[in-house]
């Protein structure tokens, strides 16, 4: 037997040791399987979702494998890591015997450096962070007695929450140092786009200005945040979303190569020492860490089939160029070439339609007969259309303007994904799966995630789910959130 040692039960962690047992019909392995959090996994991607009160916890938890050769352990962190001797140690002395070990410690959030707040140990009362769903529970009840909140960063997961918490009746600033929201997929037009459905949404933005510092009262409690110009932005709650980092400490420490992330090779085998492996957010592979769920269960893939020597299942196209907001109130998607700082190449063509002032851009850029990228802003209907051509790589109608006029113009209209195409990105599910499921008994939400697992990522293909059901069944019976 070999004795493999996984520490980290998040999205991949979790997933990677139950397909892995799935997978390991000679039983040849027996797992132990570490998580600093006490309970079972979860979703972390749908934690906004819950901030907002679309969903509850119970919603985005997700099963835990159950095996003769599995052994969990909940609530127990590893401390330290003994390669000499092959053994991880936990917080409380236990020293437990490896063959083989992946690290899925996932990320952390990032905390800037501010006048008055420290960047390590605990933050003062008020100021959250969203990557646990601690965090969420911490986040959810200081909403109670709130009436104020300064979110730090108009990022994806910044927009999320600060709509989320307006839906709960607080006010809410967004204060972001880009002069451009989502400056990663949105230009300045349409982020002037963007800017209008918020403030519809009364929540005020602060673009292109920096905080500086944050003021507490004598009870060590958030009072306000402190700007780049020296104004101040009163609150009782600050939400940090300023993005995340790998969480390799625990790799440095046990004298593994590192940098952002743990340096792995394309085998997601670590230079260091050709029994340790990374996956997830905390691995730092030759391409790069997109930080999406998608790229680690790829990854948690692989090595799966190093590990039993099976040929590993292909993956979806590349899903680390499409973002799909998920706040109430708002319609953002973006794909491919987008953004402040994309690629002016030669031969792409742009044909945009815009009107910032109701809160709607439509951008797409055209090369060579194709679809590379787009942007909508309060398009929602025709971002589904245009994620299918994009996606698939449909071609386009010989006035591309047509696509934005005219839904059938798409070549093969709505029924161009009824027989191809991948609607699950984050899981790799197709059409054609989702079909097979349902004619052989899946009639809603929950059992087309329990047997494709599509909808369990991002979410952001739900409603496709939904319309995917209501063509097949004729009617959707209302479920659970998955």
């Amino acid at each position: 037997m070999t004795r493999l040692v996984v520490i980290g039960n998040g999205m991949v962690g979790s997933r990677f040791t139950a397909d892995l047992l799935a997978a390991d019909h000679a039983g040849r392995y027996t797992i132990d399987h570490f998580s600093a959090e006490a309970g079972h996994p979860y979703n972390r991607v749908l934690l906004s979702d819950v901030v907002s009160g679309t969903r509850d916890f119970s919603a985005i938890g997700m099963p835990q494998a159950s095996d003769p050769r599995l052994t969990v352990h909940p609530g127990v962190a590893v401390t330290a890591i003994d390669r000499e001797d092959r053994v991880v140690v936990t917080g409380d002395g236990r020293r437990t015997r490896y063959d083989q070990l992946v690290l899925a410690t996932g990320a952390r959030a990032r905390v800037p450096a501010l006048d008055g707040l420290t960047c390590s140990g605990d933050l003062p009362r008020g100021v959250r962070t969203l990557r646990t769903i601690d965090d969420a529970r911490g986040l959810t009840a200081a909403c109670v007695n709130a009436r104020r909140a300064v979110v730090l960063g108009a990022g994806v997961l910044g927009l999320e929450v600060a709509c989320g918490l307006a839906r709960r009746g607080v006010r809410v600033t967004i204060v972001h140092p880009k002069a451009t929201m989502m400056e990663r997929q949105l230009d300045a037009t349409a982020g002037s786009a963007l800017t209008a459905t918020l403030r519809e949404l009364a929540i005020e933005v602060r673009p292109g200005i920096a905080a500086r510092g944050v003021l507490l009262d004598a009870d060590d409690a958030v009072r306000a945040v402190t700007l780049a110009d020296g104004t101040h932005v009163p609150c009782d709650v600050l939400v940090i979303a300023a993005g995340a980092m790998p969480d390799i400490a625990l790799a440095k420490r046990a004298g593994l190569a590192t940098d952002r992330g743990v340096v792995v090779s394309e085998m997601l085998q670590s230079p260091s020492d050709g029994r340790v492996f990374a996956i997830g957010d905390c691995a730092q592979p030759p391409e790069g860490g997109s930080g999406l769920v998608a790229q680690g269960w790829s990854q948690a893939r692989r090595l799966i089939a190093r590990l039993t020597g099976a040929a590993p299942a292909p993956d979806a196209p590349a899903a680390d160029d499409i973002v799909r907001l998920k706040a109430p109130g708002l319609d953002v998607v973006t794909m491919g070439v987008c953004g402040v700082a994309r690629p002016d190449l030669p031969g792409h063509r742009r044909l945009s339609v815009s009107d910032p002032g109701i809160g709607r851009h439509i951008e797409l850029v055209l090369h060579d007969g194709a679809l590379v990228g787009a942007t909508c802003v309060g398009a929602g209907r025709l971002a589904t259309q245009l994620l299918t051509t994009y996606s698939l790589r449909t071609p386009l109608p010989s006035d591309p303007l047509a696509l934005l006029l005219d839904r059938s113009a798409f070549a093969g209209g709505a029924s161009a994904t009824t027989t191809a195409g991948v609607v699950c990105k984050c899981n790799s599910v197709t059409h054609d799966h989702l079909e097979k499921a349902i004619d052989g008994g899946a009639r809603d939400l929950d059992a087309l995630a329990d047997r494709t697992r599509a909808g369990t990522g991002c979410g952001s293909c739900r409603d496709d789910l939904c319309a995917l059901l209501a063509s097949r069944t004729q009617a959707v019976t209302p479920v659970k959130a998955i």
